[in-house]
């Protein structure tokens, strides 16, 4: 089987109440260690030498309550030349102290051109692989090493590959929410930045597969006509909204906008006023006359909009869930406290073996190349 050397994986199905399939993952760092000095004698070596480095991939030290984590993550980025690269998605603490922060197209483009030594990602795992496939010299270090992703882990790479055989005329876009595996399987990554942007770059007759997220790829066949092969992906958060509350709140709220991440189903995307990217959402209650939103993608981003717009109101589409939350569990692992100790101890590290890596780069590159040429 494939190993990720950071974080093998272990796949389960789960019915769920309504009786659909539902593809999670655990990290399983656990039984895994054991083999690592047969995998990676680096990486072992980084878990043999770290005591407060958990089986779990979180560092398990106390961090002192009377410290000013602020002061302390500033200080240590000038330190150690590091640089904190942040999700929309991400607690507002790890927004307003990171460098830069944005969605995955904009945050592809800082890792790509930083000078600093080390990367800290506020993200999820996929992420910061991400910074590692761009950035092979510069240490990458995530605060969480359980920060998954439901849509990545819908697309295992020896299922994937095995998709591809079976469609070999077939030119591959892949959205970049998945591992470093399926990247190196990809000719073109694409975020839902430019994804319209990249599948009309290409020839009208070129056929193309749309992996992972099947419902970013069926909202980019309506917007450019093209017949594309959709993997069946999707995101636990963008997949819980419910048409029927937000179609609720609206009758409370008539005068209301509905924003939508295009990761939505079909159902919700219909009844929305605007539907773009994370940055694309939030320009859009920038620049729109309206001062009341419901937002239908991660939480999180309410925060950059409020700090945008404060005499605007922001209310996040209900989900179709007993919490009535639509936090992403996987980004909210990483904490304030998280990102000062992997700053302090430098772990967890991002490491990929170059097999994957160049490979994976190579799309990456192709991505940026035609973002640069069409000015986004």
């Amino acid at each position: 089987y494939t190993v990720n050397f950071v974080s093998t994986k272990t796949r389960f199905n789960r019915k769920q109440q309504n009786g659909k399939q539902n593809s999670h993952s655990i990290n399983r760092l656990s039984i895994t260690v054991s083999f690592l000095k047969y995998l990676n004698k680096d990486l072992y070596s980084m878990y043999n030498s770290n005591p407060d480095f958990s089986s779990v991939g979180v560092s398990e030290q106390k961090v002192d309550p009377s410290l000013n984590l602020f002061e302390e993550i500033n200080r240590l980025k000038k330190e150690k030349n590091a640089i904190i690269l942040a999700h929309y998605y991400q607690d507002a603490d790890i927004q307003d102290i990171a460098d830069f922060i944005g969605d995955s197209l904009g945050l592809s483009q800082q890792a790509a051109s930083t000078p600093a030594s080390m990367i800290v990602f506020a993200g999820v795992h996929f992420m910061a692989e991400t910074a590692k496939i761009l950035c092979p010299d510069k240490k990458v270090v995530l605060p969480d090493l359980r920060a998954g992703c439901s849509l990545a882990d819908s697309c295992p790479p020896d299922r994937f590959a095995a998709f591809r055989k079976a469609n070999p005329d077939h030119l591959v876009i892949s959205y970049i929410n998945c591992t470093a595996e399926i990247k190196a399987q990809t000719d073109i990554i694409c975020t839902s930045s430019n994804a319209i942007q990249i599948v009309e770059s290409l020839p009208k007759d070129q056929k193309i597969i749309f992996a992972p997220d099947k419902n970013l790829g069926r909202w980019v066949m309506q917007k450019t006509g093209r017949d594309m092969l959709l993997w069946d992906g999707s995101c636990m958060v963008h997949e819980i909204f419910s048409r029927e509350k937000i179609q609720r709140l609206k009758i409370r709220h008539p005068e209301a906008l509905i924003l939508a991440h295009p990761e939505c189903e079909e159902s919700v995307l219909e009844l929305a006023d605007f539907i773009g990217s994370t940055t694309a959402l939030l320009k859009y209650s920038q620049s729109s006359k309206s001062n009341t939103f419901i937002v239908a993608t991660e939480s999180g981003i309410l925060h950059q909009m409020a700090k945008a717009s404060p005499n605007k109101t922001f209310i996040p589409a209900p989900p179709n869930n007993q919490c009535a939350c639509n936090d992403c569990p996987h980004m909210k692992l990483n904490t304030l406290e998280k990102v000062y100790l992997c700053m302090k101890n430098e772990i967890p590290e991002i490491l990929l073996p170059e097999e994957i890596r160049i490979p994976a780069e190579k799309s990456i590159r192709r991505m940026l190349q035609i973002s640069a040429e069409l000015g986004l």
